[in-house]
């Protein structure tokens, strides 16, 4: 039924016990993205762009033909506007323009987060820049970018990876905030829309509306019969999965018509097949029996109905909507940040000659007495079950990714807190007062820390790493020199 030129986002599970070598590159540069940009080691996306036109020189009467590209990487604005400066010249002059691309695509620098980036592809230059864990959530870099006077540069992209929103909303943007809640809670989600191209952008706009918190179940923003996990997220034996699914096929209605909640958009484009138009535009809407725990906010249909009738750009209403999105989900966020934080032992507590100090638990009913005082009530206007909703949330994936992220970037924080406590030590003098057993039992490990640091990307600075190699230096060479040469010699592979 897709006429013409459509693009769309596929997503697919990577065959256990494969590594690939481009993670080692990639893991260097993750540590610095946002969590909800960071590469899922599991998945690949699948970037498509397809072309159907009419042919009657051929057998069946029309030229289809996809172009698809595979990353790690969820960019999806960026790789989708690749594609468009590829693909169509691809169908006309086949092979050898591929491989030109592919030229052009090894010469482009590494994606260093927080860089502007020149990508040349097939004549054109696309200036990029991938956002960064340290930029304000909801601010874009390369706007201030695009005043300086580059006649070179043939495309800006304001974003790599977001869809326009209000497009994707648009239909049901009454439910708006009804969706952001079930997508908060990981709730079993099911898209059903004429086109690929409208299941994975409402998908992906969904996934996208709880940032800058990452989602962490699955999502597929465009799935099929043929996906190797069709019979695993429509069996009826077992309640649905913790997932998004995107479908344009019919048979869908029926196969996920248990799911306790399914949205069903529609567009009226004349090339989609009368039958398919008449299933989807009758259907139209939201279908859950989930009562929302917030009041609806009314500010915002309001002012997003104004735009409609003031013909306000997409992209407009986007910020707008996408700033909705973000104050909500800051407000819900902020409380669980701030009780967290409070799971941290102070700084007077971590000794040199001790491990690092554990985090205290994470205590529900403890969390709960917390949000009386500095609750969400503080940033956002909107009344409702707030306890409820955290209670709700506290039991899904979307808590347990994001806990298991916090405790672990603290973890990390108390061992390089560890490592600059130990470093204001005088080591020497201390192994002094030891024997060389445990003067060398010290420096293996401190060489075991250094290795930690490097491996683990702790948030150590620089000028830490240097006073505990010059410490590690200066032990081994106050000792016998038989074992100044094994030392030396320990760790270095």
């Amino acid at each position: 039924g897709c006429l013409g030129d459509t693009q769309f986002c596929f997503r697919f599970r990577q065959s256990s016990g494969r590594r690939v070598s481009l993670h080692c590159l990639l893991d260097h540069y993750d540590k610095d993205l946002p969590v909800y940009l960071k590469k899922d080691p599991a998945y690949f996306y699948g970037y498509v762009y397809f072309r159907q036109v009419r042919d009657k020189s051929l057998k069946r009467g029309y030229f289809q033909k996809s172009l698809v590209l595979i990353s790690k990487l969820p960019y999806i604005h960026f790789f989708h506007t690749v594609l468009k400066q590829i693909a169509p010249e691809y169908f006309e002059k086949s092979e050898p323009y591929l491989e030109a691309a592919c030229n052009d695509v090894d010469r482009w620098p590494a994606p260093v987060p927080g860089k502007t980036l020149h990508l040349p592809i097939m004549g054109v230059v696309m200036k990029v820049r991938i956002p960064t864990c340290h930029d304000k959530p909801g601010t874009t870099q390369i706007a201030q970018l695009t005043q300086q006077a580059d006649t070179h540069i043939s495309v800006i992209l304001p974003t790599v990876h977001e869809v326009d929103l209000f497009r994707c909303f648009c239909p049901v943007f009454l439910h708006s905030q009804m969706l952001w809640e079930l997508v908060l809670l990981g709730e079993p989600l099911v898209v059903m829309a004429p086109s690929p191209s409208e299941s994975s952008e409402t998908v992906l706009a969904l996934v996208n509306c709880i940032s800058p918190l990452k989602y962490f179940s699955d999502f597929r923003p465009y799935f099929t019969i043929h996906d190797s996990e069709f019979k695993e997220y429509t069996t009826r034996t077992q309640a649905p999965p913790s997932v998004i699914l995107g479908v344009t096929n019919p048979f869908f209605a029926k196969t996920l018509q248990h799911w306790p909640h399914i949205i069903r958009i529609g567009d009226l484009k004349p090339a989609v097949s009368l039958f398919i138009l008449f299933f989807f535009l009758y259907f139209l809407g939201v279908y859950t029996s989930y009562k929302p725990y917030l009041n609806r906010d009314e500010e915002i249909i309001k002012q997003l109905q104004k735009g409609v009738q003031q013909k306000r750009p997409s992209e407009a209403q986007s910020v707008i909507l996408r700033r909705y999105f973000l104050e909500l989900t800051q407000s819900f966020i902020i409380p669980l940040e701030r009780y967290v934080a409070s799971l941290m032992p102070l700084q007077k507590s971590i000794s040199p000659w001790k491990s690092p100090p554990q985090l205290r638990q994470f205590l529900p009913e403890e969390f709960m007495k917390t949000l009386e005082k500095t609750g969400p009530q503080l940033t956002s206007r909107i009344k409702g079950d707030w306890i409820g909703l955290y209670r709700h949330f506290l039991k899904s994936p979307n808590f347990d990714g994001w806990f298991k992220t916090r405790r672990k970037e603290m973890t990390q924080k108390l061992e390089a807190l560890h490592l600059e406590v130990l470093c204001e030590e005088d080591l020497l003098l201390w192994t002094q007062k030891h024997t060389e057993v445990e003067t060398v039992d010290l420096v293996l490990k401190l060489k075991n820390k250094l290795l930690q640091a490097d491996r683990e990307h702790l948030p150590v600075k620089p000028d830490t790493m240097e006073k505990l190699r010059t410490h590690i230096d200066a032990i081994i060479l106050a000792l016998p020199e038989d074992l100044q040469g094994i030392l030396l010699k320990t760790g270095m592979t």
